[in-house]
């Protein structure tokens, strides 16, 4: 009977060390497929959320969906997303994760371009083809210098940031290429060349005062979606005629993201953009903000009225005038001598005083490309309504465009997602 009580206490002994057991191990298997879950739903987030290292910071870059047509010329791996070089894959942190752009095929490319002999521009990275694919589509192939270590640090950059920015006035990056150790980046073609090619050469007609104003507002809404409509911020760098892109339908577009940044700053960093559209106070501080592009934008509309390139004393030119203007009116002596006079005064004016108030030498007073696209909105609607006034306007009823005291109520411009593959270039400048 003892011997039976023993027993059974044994029993008994095992089934609860047995059961402890048991519970324990079902607690660290729920916790194993929580913490799992937990980690599966972080990857799909980052999969929409990757850091982009710049200036030795991170920030965040928050990619766009795109599709793709089944007669598209790419490639992919085998789950269906484009994959990288290898050689990016040994990066580590520079290494490009899926952008959802398309990789184009580089046999495809070089049939496209006639083995790389289309060039139709050389930017500070390499060079820029034609390229008529297969499908019927024209692209522009911007093809990375492969001896420039800081090219292929932009070429991460720029898929990177391109592949989630679109918008009507923005030349969009259409897919990439990383094969056979070349590093390509594929874009829109626009049919209308630059903007510089339209101002400055003599194969060209000069563009008429009807098309200046509204290609000017192309350009702001272009860079207001990239200071608030993009997240984070991004800010262009080097804004100059140039990099200013006409469709087939002399819409502008602004292009060469090569040196835009997010809204970070490195004030150690050598200056960078093109001379004559610097900002004075990132000359002198070394500090680039969106005022700057803001600064920028106002040489470009100044070099949009006077058709004089601002490498060659554009600026020295609107001091000079200013001083008897005030920058107000009486901006009739700087305007492009090839409108031949056939340009709206009023019109003028107001976009001069606007030009102005971007280039004030305090950035605290510029307006924002916000206020730039509601003052530029405003003069083409005032066309619109009729109350155009060629170049017969005194010079005593003057006109004076206080963007300080702006109203924020209209949102003017368009954040909507277009990629238009439609268009097609002679020259594409970087």
């Amino acid at each position: 009977m003892k011997e039976e009580s023993v027993g059974l206490i044994i029993g008994v002994s095992i089934g609860v060390v047995i059961g402890l057991v048991l519970a324990i191990f079902a607690f660290f298997c729920h916790r194993y497929h929580r913490k799992r879950s937990q980690i599966g739903n972080s990857s799909s987030r980052r999969a929409a959320t990757i850091p982009i290292r710049t200036n030795g910071a991170d920030s965040c870059t928050i990619l766009s969906d795109s599709t793709l047509g089944p007669e598209s010329p790419i490639k992919s791996d085998r789950h269906g997303m484009p994959f990288w070089l290898d050689g990016f894959k040994k990066s580590s942190s520079s290494m490009i994760p899926a952008s959802g752009l398309p990789e184009y095929a580089y046999k495809d490319l070089q049939k496209a371009t006639h083995n790389f002999t289309t060039v139709i521009g050389e930017g500070a990275f390499g060079p820029v083809y034609k390229a008529q694919m297969s499908t019927g589509e024209t692209v522009a192939v911007k093809v990375l210098a492969t001896n420039s270590k800081q090219g292929e640090k932009e070429f991460n950059t720029e898929v990177m940031l391109l592949g989630r920015l679109h918008h009507r006035n923005l030349v969009n990056l259409v897919g990439y290429c990383a094969e056979k150790g070349k590093h390509m980046l594929v874009y829109v073609y626009m049919s209308n060349g630059s903007l510089a090619s339209h101002l400055y050469s003599d194969v060209n007609e000069a563009l008429s005062w009807d098309l200046r104003v509204p290609i000017a507002l192309d350009v702001a809404r272009g860079l207001e979606y990239l200071h608030n409509g993009a997240v984070p911020p991004v800010i262009h760098r080097d804004i100059k005629s140039s990099n200013i892109l006409l469709d087939q339908s002399m819409r502008a577009r602004v292009a060469d993201f090569g040196l835009s940044r997010e809204e970070m700053v490195d004030k150690h960093a050598a200056i960078r953009g093109t001379f004559g559209y610097l900002d004075p106070e990132y000359i002198s501080s070394g500090t680039f903000t969106k005022k700057s592009d803001v600064y920028s934008f106002g040489v470009l509309l100044f070099e949009i009225i006077a058709g004089r390139n601002p490498q060659q004393g554009l600026m020295e030119y609107v001091e000079l005038a200013a001083m008897n203007t005030e920058g107000k009116v009486g901006w009739e002596e700087i305007v492009d001598s090839r409108l031949q006079g056939n340009f709206d005064v009023k019109e003028l004016n107001e976009m001069a005083a606007l030009a102005y108030k971007c280039i004030n030498r305090a950035p605290s007073k510029r307006p924002s490309m916000r206020d730039i696209v509601q003052v530029l909105t405003r003069i083409l609607k005032s066309r619109n309504h009729g109350s155009h006034h060629k170049n017969s306007l005194s010079a005593t009823d003057e006109v004076f465009i206080d963007t300080d005291q702006l109203e924020n109520k209209i949102s003017v411009t368009d954040h909507r997602r277009e990629e238009s593959l439609d268009s097609v270039a002679e020259v594409y400048e970087v």
